[in-house]
């Protein structure tokens, strides 16, 4: 299967196409039951060969995703390019930049020149896939999980714990964003959820509210998670700080854009 361009590089067209066959793959495994069928003869077979499959797809789309318009790739692609000119001739495509180019530019400066050069002729539209894949190339797997529990706008409990002062007020904040929407989404590493969530609110996906009485059950069950339990041997007096958390705005568009039950 050849995924290469003849000039080494990816294209978005590519990236998209790679991104709807991935999508397409998880959404025919998810519609057949594939993991209810695993006893029946000859299907550990057949799901060794879709994992490979699988795992093909994923692992070129993200190699894509780290070339695609990545300034800093493209600012030593043209860096390269620049040292082999005096080689040869070539043709020189004319273009309107903002920022012109110069020999000898430090790769971290050129980067930022491309990327004030793409924000001449992006669009609207064009400029969301950018960021989409940016955001997309960041993400585990664990978090698009969670990102896909949330995607459906339900609230999750969430909790910070806090040492409690002398004089009942809050003081240092000792374990943040634990959540049971780890459990719920059947993460790898459920010890990591306080970080998963606290990324995906720093890259605006999820977002903190208020508590949610209805979930008192759940703010329960979540008091009782190894992570909340280990921060309660280490302090003294603890402060529980309930909160719940939501998918954002711009996770939905996100999702929307990238849900692979859709591909």
């Amino acid at each position: 299967m050849d995924y290469q361009r003849p000039n080494g590089r990816g294209t978005a067209e590519d990236v998209a196409n790679l991104a709807r066959r991935a999508g397409q793959l998880a959404g025919w495994a998810a519609r057949t039951g594939f993991d209810l069928t695993r006893k029946l003869p000859g299907i550990d077979t057949a799901e060794r060969g879709l994992k490979q499959v699988e795992r093909g797809l994923l692992s070129e789309l993200r190699r894509r995703l780290d070339e695609v318009d990545d300034p800093y790739h493209a600012a030593l692609t043209a860096a390269s390019a620049m040292n082999r000119a005096d080689v040869g001739s070539r043709a020189v495509e004319t273009t309107v930049t903002l920022v012109p180019a110069r020999d000898h530019v430090e790769p971290l400066r050129a980067a930022m020149a491309e990327l004030l050069n793409h924000s001449i002729g992006f669009g609207r539209e064009r400029a969301r896939e950018y960021l989409y894949a940016i955001i997309l190339r960041q993400l585990t797997p664990d978090e698009a999980r969670i990102l896909s529990a949330l995607s459906d706008g339900s609230p999750f409990p969430a909790i910070d714990v806090a040492e409690r002062t002398a004089i009942g007020g809050t003081g240092r904040i000792v374990l943040r964003n634990a959540s049971t929407v780890g459990k719920a989404a059947g993460v790898s590493l459920p010890d990591q959820v306080p970080g998963y969530v606290t990324r995906l609110i720093g890259l605006g996906l999820v977002e903190l509210d208020e508590e949610v009485p209805a979930l008192e059950t759940q703010y329960e069950i979540l008091l009782t998670d190894e992570s909340v339990r280990e921060v309660e041997k280490q302090v003294k007096r603890i402060k529980v700080i309930r909160r719940t958390i939501h998918v954002s705005r711009l996770g939905a568009q996100f999702w929307q854009a990238c849900d692979p039950s859709l591909g």
